[in-house]
């Protein structure tokens, strides 16, 4: 069976669950998360996503993100995901929420109210090559700037986050 996402209202309130696909080709608001990495330099762990994924295939974003499943906390999401894409377990804690829509030209469409979490961790992943295709740290200014200049290598919704909120993550 599909995964499923848990749909909600835009004051995040459960109204029902739906299989991931399906939930993306609706374009229905559902449930999300997004986990931001940093190390004691302050330089941000991104992660390439693997060439397989069905959108955004081989580009760049924040550590780790995916879907709530029904019934499983904001924190307790972002933690199994972070093991299961990264390889490590970190503390992490809930910064901010946004709500932000993105089409992809496969026809599936971002529609979330997306949970952004921060952590620390020092050290090497130990990625999941079947969803990540290769990490690096960057420092947040050198990060700012190469997102303006090369903009397509970089998902929609990390720009979205980035831009909206550069200064909670800088300071988080």
């Amino acid at each position: 069976m599909e995964e499923q996402v848990v749909l909600v209202d835009e004051k995040d309130n459960p109204i029902g669950l739906m299989e991931k696909m399906e939930a993306h080709e609706k374009a229905l608001l559902h449930r999300a998360f997004s986990v931001f990495i940093f190390n004691k330099k302050g330089e941000l762990m991104l992660q390439q996503r693997a060439a397989s994924k069905y959108h955004s295939p081989l580009l760049w974003t924040n550590t780790c993100c995916s879907h709530q499943r029904d019934g499983e906390t904001n924190l307790e999401a972002g933690k199994r995901r972070l093991q299961e894409e990264m390889g490590f377990i970190a503390e992490i804690k809930e910064v901010f929420s946004f709500i932000y829509k993105a089409p992809f030209d496969n026809g599936l469409t971002e529609h979330e109210l997306d949970h952004v979490m921060v952590g620390s961790f020092e050290g090497a992943p130990s990625i999941n090559k079947e969803e990540v295709e290769s990490y690096k740290w960057m420092n947040l200014e050198d990060l700012k700037s190469d997102i303006k200049n090369n903009p397509d290598i970089y998902t929609a919704w990390f720009k979205i986050i980035f831009d909206k909120s550069f200064e909670k993550l800088a300071n988080a």
